[in-house]
């Protein structure tokens, strides 16, 4: 579950140094007021830690997708496919560049179903932007494949898996471009914030000067008589969050690996009485959470009860379902998009998510694990 519950003396540490250090927040220029560059620092660790050529720091993980889709030269009318179990920034960043989102329901994954996706491809789609939802792996290979026949461009949303793995690879970093979400219910949190992950210069070099203005940061210049050759918008993120992005980076593999055993004895018990989640061949999860399926309503509610009274409670499933399924958007949404999710809602409608809080006691997990067993 997320970094915040790992906030401590240490992210202090580093967002106090900044004041010693001259106090400037602004992550460019000020050469004469400060000592360190913190959020290029966070993008150069990152970079390194996901294994891609480029990162980039931006204010969210929903500016993250809006400049991606900007550098992947997404235009008013062109078609954006993404998945109907997802957070509706996705659908949001489409629609604020003019595209039209084009729905595909999930599998028993909760990601895209990748035969479904073929079926929704016209002339007219720009770009396929697969989510790896709650900490699980999208089946990579088979979208990448369908991708690559179609020439079609693939924009991976990593905000809810970041530290993940799929055949190998850091999620993120498989697609032509990749986006992470910092925010603070996040793996890692800078409170707010978000990144781009690539390895083609040219989509970098865009993202880097549409997130500041246009600023193509000449060293050839001063900062106030820079060079620009495209328009562009204020998606910066500040040093404040550079800092503790740093701090909190340190933290992934220890998150993980916490989470992982939480996250096994729920798997070992509750998979005996309940269908669980099948997880994609080859990934690499960051156990954010474990998901069930319970269709009696009566049996579902009383382990909702138990899960609130442990001081567990569950995770956008079935708590948040209404900000995380497609069904329910009829104000951003096509009714005929509407009306194809149905699929999905009626699948995730029985679907239980428990998260995997760091500082929730193993013996409580031991507890609720027992509990869900017995209610077969």
């Amino acid at each position: 579950m997320p970094g915040f519950e790992l906030i401590n003396k240490e992210e202090k540490k580093a967002v106090t140094k900044i004041f010693s250090e001259g106090g400037t927040f602004f992550a460019h220029g000020f050469q004469k007021f400060r000592k360190k560059y913190h959020v290029r620092e966070f993008e150069i660790a990152c970079a390194k830690k996901f294994k891609t050529k480029y990162a980039l720091c931006v204010t969210s993980g929903t500016a993250a997708i809006k400049i991606a889709l900007k550098a992947l030269k997404v235009k008013p009318g062109d078609e954006v496919i993404t998945q109907s179990f997802n957070f509706i920034a996705t659908i949001e960043a489409i629609l604020d560049i003019g595209a039209k989102p084009v729905i595909v329901n999930v599998d028993s994954t909760l990601n895209m179903d990748f035969l479904e996706l073929e079926k929704k491809i016209t002339k007219r789609t720009k770009v396929i932007i697969p989510v790896h939802m709650l900490g699980v792996p999208a089946n990579m290979k088979k979208i990448n494949k369908i991708a690559k026949e179609k020439k079609i461009k693939i924009l991976e949303d990593n905000c809810e898996s970041v530290g993940g793995k799929y055949d190998g690879k850091y999620l993120g970093s498989i697609g032509d471009v990749g986006v992470l979400s910092f925010d603070h219910g996040k793996t890692i949190t800078t409170g707010e914030g978000g990144m781009l992950l690539t390895n083609k210069f040219l989509i970098y070099k865009y993202t880097k000067e549409y997130h500041d203005h246009g600023h193509e940061n000449n060293p050839k210049y001063p900062r106030g008589n820079d060079t620009k050759k495209i328009y562009g918008f204020n998606y910066r993120m500040t040093e404040l969050q550079g800092a503790i992005g740093k701090v909190q980076l340190k933290k992934l593999n220890l998150i993980i690996k916490s989470s992982k055993k939480k996250y096994l004895i729920l798997n070992k018990s509750i998979k005996k009485s309940f269908k669980i989640r099948e997880i994609p061949k080859s990934s690499e999860l960051i156990y954010d959470c474990f998901i069930f399926f319970v269709k009696d309503k009566k049996i579902r509610n009383k382990i909702i009860r138990k899960l609130i009274t442990l001081g567990i409670g569950t995770k956008n499933l079935p708590d948040a379902i209404k900000w995380h399924c497609s069904y329910f958007w009829s104000h951003a949404l096509s009714k005929n998009e509407v009306r194809n999710s149905k699929k999905t809602f009626k699948l995730i409608s029985s679907a239980v998510a428990i998260p995997i809080w760091l500082k929730v006691s193993i013996k409580k997990y031991k507890e609720i694990a027992k509990f869900i067993e017995s209610q077969k």
